[in-house]
């Protein structure tokens, strides 16, 4: 018993030695990209669910945390502030499925196709859900989600919200070169650090456990491994999603576990499907049902997950046809051995700078700024109980 705990515990540490530096080049760049977009002109720029404020929703998606709940309470708050629903709901899956560290991770964990991939497929679930809604989502069910936003509670995820959305002024060159620029981005750098770290331990703990215990042979066949090849990328497009519920981490938490899927058989498609479904975790659908109503909250969870599974299809069969799909399904036998090489170096650059950038926000109050969004969270959420139950 302590052997099997111990083998997965150590893939876990192996894993988490490999992703170390990914993680704080991830989360560092994107602390500096907050500070260069300015987020607080937002809703002035998604009027509609035209094309152009499309690109614009997946702009700043791309710019703002992979943190799934943190993008859900942004979505919510540009919605209160008079953005159109589907851009907010686009705003969504690129700041979940478009982000720097994100890709990254399945670049160290995988390999780069699937980074590619995740980029292509969330730029593809944009599209079909853009004209998805645009003929299907019915007015007064638009209405009453977007009512229900703007209603007067505010809920619990808010200070995610208020984290990730801080007012900006001045040019970003006098930002990135300001004492104060980079106060705030060491601020940035732990609120996003912060929001996913219970994702990311989980996802690593349950991918060493599944990666050291499951058998290879119950994954083959589970994911029809070596059978017909339209029924493997059809049933791994379709399960994707679904494992992703049960696992219920965030994005970036998502992606050791999704090395071990791969390992074990499931298709091309189905790892980014797998890496999309964050989005209807249980608990963000009971978030959604408390921002926009019941009704709504069934609708994204239709339109998303049918989205998720179109747009796995369609990278998977472009990714085929281009020769792109990786035959080598061994990414956890990589990880399972920590040696003093280039990742260890990286590993410890980045731990200097993670480092430093905590240290700079503990001397400028940002423990004690954490602690109050925190209670006010926690009031808002209170209200937003009572107010939706």
């Amino acid at each position: 018993m302590w052997d099997a705990i111990g083998d997965a515990l150590w893939l876990s540490l192996a894993m988490l030695w490999q992703i170390f530096w990914g993680l704080g080049l991830g989360f560092t760049l994107a602390a500096i990209i907050e500070q260069i977009v300015p987020k607080d002109t937002m809703a002035e720029l998604l009027p509609d669910g035209g094309p152009r404020s499309l690109a614009i929703a997946s702009g700043f998606g791309m710019a703002s945390s992979s943190c799934s709940y943190a993008a859900v309470a942004m979505a919510r708050s540009i919605v209160r502030k008079g953005s159109d629903f589907t851009a907010a709901m686009c705003f969504q899956i690129a700041a979940t499925n478009l982000v720097i560290e994100l890709g990254l991770l399945l670049w160290l964990l995988i390999s780069w196709q699937f980074a590619v991939a995740e980029f292509v497929g969330g730029a593809l679930m944009i599209v079909l859900l853009g004209l998805g809604y645009a003929w299907f989502l019915p007015s007064s069910l638009r209405t009453h989600a977007t009512q229900q936003a703007r209603g007067d509670a505010k809920g619990s995820m808010e200070g995610h919200a208020a984290m990730a959305m801080g007012e900006r002024s001045g040019s970003w060159r006098s930002r990135l070169m300001s004492r104060d620029g980079w106060v705030a981005i060491s601020h940035s750098f732990v609120m996003n650090a912060t929001m996913v770290w219970k994702d990311i331990v989980i996802g690593l703990l349950v991918a060493g456990a599944l990666g050291a215990w499951v058998p290879s042979s119950f994954w083959k066949a589970f994911f029809f491994d070596g059978g017909n090849p339209w029924l493997v990328a059809l049933w791994g497009a379709v399960i994707g999603p679904l494992i992703a519920m049960a696992a219920f981490t965030c994005s970036v938490g998502n992606v050791p576990l999704a090395a071990v899927l791969w390992n074990g058989g499931i298709s091309f498609g189905g790892v980014v499907a797998f890496m999309f479904g964050d989005l209807i975790i249980p608990p963000l659908l009971n978030i959604y049902r408390k921002y926009y109503g019941a009704k709504p909250m069934w609708f994204l969870l239709g339109s998303f997950y049918l989205t998720m599974v179109v747009a796995a299809l369609c990278v998977d069969g472009l990714f085929t046809l281009a020769g792109l799909v990786p035959e080598a399904r061994n990414a956890t036998e990589d990880l399972a051995h920590i040696r003093f090489n280039y990742t260890s170096v990286l590993d410890i650059v980045f731990g200097v700078v993670a480092l430093t950038l905590v240290v700079v926000f503990v001397r400028t109050g940002g423990p004690a700024m954490m602690r109050r969004m925190g209670d006010d969270g926690d009031d808002d959420g209170d209200a937003a109980e009572g107010a939706t139950s």
